[in-house]
């Protein structure tokens, strides 16, 4: 019935006396909220005084009704969850162990709140064993939160059966919001408290006690940042400032670990773990990416850890680099976020507060605690003075008091002739008529004179505390102070400074590396170093072991740190960086290019080139050269987002076959080399940039029988030379000034003389006097040497020795250092 509907003039008997009209937005409104705040007030947030919810404040205060102390023997946790449950908290059972084994977790609670006996859990996210088979008690820290409930410290409310009563708050001799933090999601909110040490929190708080108008950075003096109890690392403080100083923020967590060297390969070994992270998943997650071919210089990982602690040990593949290795590990693995929300319970209300009002709180409710609990102890000790007083008088009138008492005949009557003859109060005549005759003796006086002047110093100290705020907080500092000797132990969170996320080639060195690939797919990389310069005609040094019928294929020099582009015969380009590429030494065979680049099986490298920086690529082109003297450019900055799996480089006509590949500047001449020694110069212009997908335009008129070998940009200037080397190991270096420009798609000059001592071109490259060269046989014969110890002659020469060779082997690449 709607808000406007009409009441019926003359209702029926069946009618109620009295029709209340809603509307049902409202009361969907209206129930909505106050289901939010019961869900807000009675369970998902805690209260600011003590640090609890509701739910671990009832088991708490269950156990101490129980009497299981840190004191007694243990109990079963089914009993304990009984007991709360049945008195306290109407709610499932599971909810409630669930609460109660948190609190006996060393890694969830950064000071355990219960003794627990049996298992509780573990970080690899094992649940609890059944109540019925763990046992629990209150941890010593625990009581230090219920002390003083006997003395009207905090009020107490009705449960919800109203059969007896639970507290609201309890006393807490410590801030445990700030020392246990706390989880929690209600409807439209959630809190979001890290755990912090006990003895720094402590310290702030009495900094706070002795200084009201301190600030953030003066509290962070003795509270630097939340204390885990799994330990690890905290990355920066700019987080834990916000966090504080504005009740959200966000903190970064790192896993503490290290280098392990056992003469072979290095292991890292994770020691501990950011807070809640669970192992086994992080183990899992390490493992797929490794299987997955998404993190390489992983050889293995284990868990070995035991009762003594976490230790996870991460294997670096042979030949990898460990600093990159663990640099990938901790960035994507190791590291996580915090999100703090310091939300809690303020008068009922859920209200986001910074460090300096979370403690404030607390000490504002530590005070009234104090307070009450003094005035409880006051009365308490009034009494007793005025009952001492009354039996100071009786002693001082023993024998007729005496008297008294045996000649009434009841001891109403005797209360009503104490109160008339010696003016006494009705407490102090009921506690005379009943001692015992014996007690009113003069040996008893001094006894009871010393305990007077006792009790009377109590009441003046007691008074002293509440009529002095000074006083009342030197009380609240040294019960801090004794729960900080009692219970604090050294922070297990170190706190580090935020250097920035170092990348991988931050860690790597510049150094030129050859690259090496095989007929079969075989790849690794090696650093030129390895390979002394020797003069023009050695015979090299092995620079890798071949499977029996396989052979190099192609050898390029590049820089660690370059992008190393690699295309292959069906016309996609693969990237990778030169220090991600294995590294492996001269009488290894190397990794199969399958797990490197990821590309098919019926897929192989057909060329290679590298270039220093994707990012400016607008300026550079890439050309490319095929078999039957096709060329083709396109513009480098297409090759700025190269996928995983490849991207489509060019388009390459059917029976053709890509040759070679290099980086120009737009305002080089290009110079195409084929088998039989003829060479052509042109200028690049000439041939327009097209897109991936095209396959170019005629760049050399090749014979039948005959290939392009080799594509050379030589230098806008002119300067340099074209060492070319030939199959039978002769070579020379012929000044680029020697080959005329002209037009693309003519037959080319004579570049090298291919007789039968020479054999067909081998592979060519562009070289200055100064530079250093590296040639690779197809047997894997390396050899280094300086390209000045070379000839430098005319065209159409034969040249000279520049390697030795044995009878079944030949140069496959020339390159420059």
């Amino acid at each position: 019935m709607s808000a406007d509907s009409p009441v019926p003039e003359d209702p029926s008997p069946d009618f109620a006396a009295e029709v209340l009209h809603q509307a049902v937005d409202e009361q969907m409104e209206q129930s909505y909220i106050d289901y939010a705040m019961s869900v807000i007030a009675g369970r998902a947030l805690p209260d600011a005084r003590d640090g609890l919810k509701p739910v671990h404040r009832r088991i708490l205060y269950a156990m101490h009704e129980a009497g299981v102390t840190s004191r007694t023997s243990h109990r079963k946790s089914s009993s304990v969850v009984g007991e709360t449950m049945g008195d306290y908290h109407p709610h499932g059972d599971s909810a409630i162990y669930d609460t109660l084994a948190k609190m006996a977790q060393p890694f969830t609670m950064r000071h355990m709140l219960v003794d627990g006996q049996g298992n509780f859990g573990s970080v690899d996210g094992d649940p609890p064993a059944a109540m019925r088979y763990t046992e629990s008690r209150m941890a010593p820290l625990a009581e230090d939160l219920l002390g003083d409930l006997d003395k009207d410290a905090v009020d107490f409310q009705s449960n919800y059966d109203d059969r007896t009563t639970e507290p609201e708050v309890l006393p807490a001799k410590y801030p445990n919001l700030l020392v246990n933090g706390s989880t929690g999601i209600a409807v439209g909110m959630s809190t979001k408290i890290p755990p912090h040490n006990l003895g720094e929190t402590i310290d702030a708080a009495t900094h706070l006690i002795d200084n009201p108008e301190a600030d953030v950075e003066d509290l962070m003096e003795h509270l630097p940042g939340p204390d885990f109890p799994t330990g690890a690392k905290i990355v920066g403080r700019d987080g834990i400032y916000n966090a504080y100083s504005t009740g959200k923020g966000t903190i970064r967590m790192r896993a503490s670990f290290h280098v392990e060297e056992d003469g072979r390969t290095d292991k890292i070994v994770i020691t501990e773990l950011p807070y809640q992270e669970n192992k086994s998943r992080l183990i899992e997650r390490i493992a797929d990416k490794v299987k997955d071919g998404e993190f390489d210089g992983v050889s293995d990982i284990r868990d070995e850890s035991d009762r003594d602690g976490i230790r996870i040990v991460v294997s670096v593949k042979q030949g990898s680099n460990t600093d990159v290795v663990k640099n990938t590990l901790q960035s994507d693995f190791l590291e996580k976020t915090f999100g703090v929300i310091n939300l809690a319970l303020v008068d009922g209300e859920p209200r986001v507060l910074s460090l300096k009002q979370m403690l404030q709180e607390y000490l504002n409710h530590r005070r009234d605690v104090v307070r009450r609990r003094t005035k409880y102890d006051l009365g308490e000790a009034e009494e007793r003075r005025e009952v001492l007083e009354g039996r100071l008088t009786a002693l001082d009138h023993v024998e007729d008091v005496v008297d008294l008492i045996q000649n009434v005949e009841s001891r109403d009557d005797a209360k009503a002739e104490l109160i008339a003859e010696y003016d006494f109060s009705d407490r102090q005549a009921d506690h005379i008529v009943r001692m015992q005759l014996g007690s009113l003796t003069s040996l008893e006086r001094e006894d009871i004179e010393d305990e007077y002047e006792s009790v009377r110093d109590t009441i003046e100290r007691l008074e002293g505390i509440l009529n002095s705020d000074a006083e009342l907080d030197s009380v609240i500092k040294a019960e801090l102070q004794s729960v900080r000797e009692d219970h604090a132990n050294e922070r297990r969170t170190e706190i580090i400074e935020d250097t920035g996320n170092v990348q991988n080639e931050d860690l790597i060195p510049q150094e030129d590396i050859l690259i090496t690939f095989t007929d079969d797919g075989y790849l690794k990389r090696m650093p030129v170093d390895e390979f002394r310069v020797q003069n023009r005609g050695g015979k090299g040094v092995i620079g890798m072991t071949l499977k029996d019928g396989d052979s190099v294929d192609d050898a390029v020099t590049v820089n660690t740190h370059d992008h190393v582009l690699f295309f292959t015969d069906t016309g996609d380009v693969h990237e990778r960086r030169g220090f991600d590429l294995p590294e492996m030494g001269r009488q290894s065979r190397g990794t199969h290019i399958r797990n490197v680049l990821g590309i098919s099986e019926d897929e192989s490298v057909v060329a290679v080139t590298s270039v220093p920086d994707l990012t400016e690529a607008d300026s550079k082109q890439v050309a490319f050269a095929t078999r039957d003297g096709t060329v083709k450019r396109t513009s480098l900055a297409e090759f700025q987002n190269i996928q995983s799996n490849g991207i489509r480089a060019t388009g390459i006509a059917e029976e053709d076959a890509l040759v070679d590949v290099a980086i120009t500047s737009e305002s080089n001449d290009l110079m195409l080399v084929n088998s039989m020694g003829k060479a052509i110069r042109f200028d690049e212009q000439d041939v327009r940039s097209m897109g991936r997908s095209a396959t170019g335009v005629n760049g050399m008129e090749v014979p039948d029988g005959e290939s392009v070998i080799g594509l050379i940009v030589v230098p806008s200037d002119g300067s340099g030379s074209i060492l070319t080397v030939t199959e039978n190991g002769y070579g020379k270096r012929t000044a680029f000034e020697n080959y005329p420009s002209q037009s693309r798609g003519g037959k080319g000059l004579i570049d090298i003389k291919t007789n039968d001592r020479n054999g067909s071109v081998a592979d060519v490259v562009g070289v200055t006097s100064d530079d250093t060269v590296v040639l690779a046989t197809e047997n894997a014969q390396v050899m280094r040497t300086d390209t000045d110890g070379i000839s430098s002659v005319g065209r159409n020469t034969q040249g000279v020795t520049v390697i030795s060779l044995n009878d079944t082997d030949s140069p496959i690449s020339v390159t420059k250092v």
